[in-house]
């Protein structure tokens, strides 16, 4: 990689490297696992960086390549977690709001998310980041349609999870 690359490379990991963590937070319960993704995410960036041709897509490249590296590190290593794996302790909330009731929803929330499918939590996270259908649907490879029903769908689970742990 040309040294002008490295340069650009490095200042796009720095700006949106908030990607990653939201990633690394969604796939991994402990924090062991998400430095250790991370640093195989900043690696896959490497290697990637040269075949992103539209500069006006990084964030969307940045989520494709933070998906697909921790869902293949979840079946490489075998460490898929189940839905009974994870408690409403063990959720980090990303949030700059101070307000504790707002700080208590979105733990549940995210409780919520880690008890969906590897893409389902890909196709959530990217919808709560505002992304569109388009781009949650080239990130994920699925139609723009498809990715309607499919958050339709997942919406409708978290309604049902939220509801049943009487938090909504």
């Amino acid at each position: 990689m040309k040294s002008i690359n490295k340069i650009e490379l490095f200042e796009i990991i720095e700006k949106y490297q908030g990607i990653i963590h939201k990633v690394n937070s969604i796939y991994f319960k402990h924090k062991e696992d998400r430095e250790d993704n991370f640093q195989e995410v900043i690696y896959q960036l490497f290697k990637s960086f040269a075949s992103l041709r539209d500069r006006n897509k990084i964030t969307s490249w940045m989520y494709k390549v933070s998906i697909n590296t921790a869902i293949t590190a979840l079946r490489k290593n075998n460490r898929v977690k189940t839905k009974s794996e994870f408690s409403d302790n063990d959720v980090i909330v990303i949030s700059e709001n101070n307000s504790e009731e707002f700080n208590e929803k979105t733990s549940h929330l995210y409780t919520a998310i880690n008890k969906l499918s590897e893409i389902e939590k890909a196709i959530i996270l990217l919808y709560l980041d505002e992304k569109s259908y388009n781009e949650i649907g080239e990130i994920i490879g699925i139609s723009k349609n498809n990715v309607g029903v499919k958050i339709s769908r997942i919406k409708e689970k978290l309604k049902i999870t939220l509801k049943n742990k009487n938090y909504g």
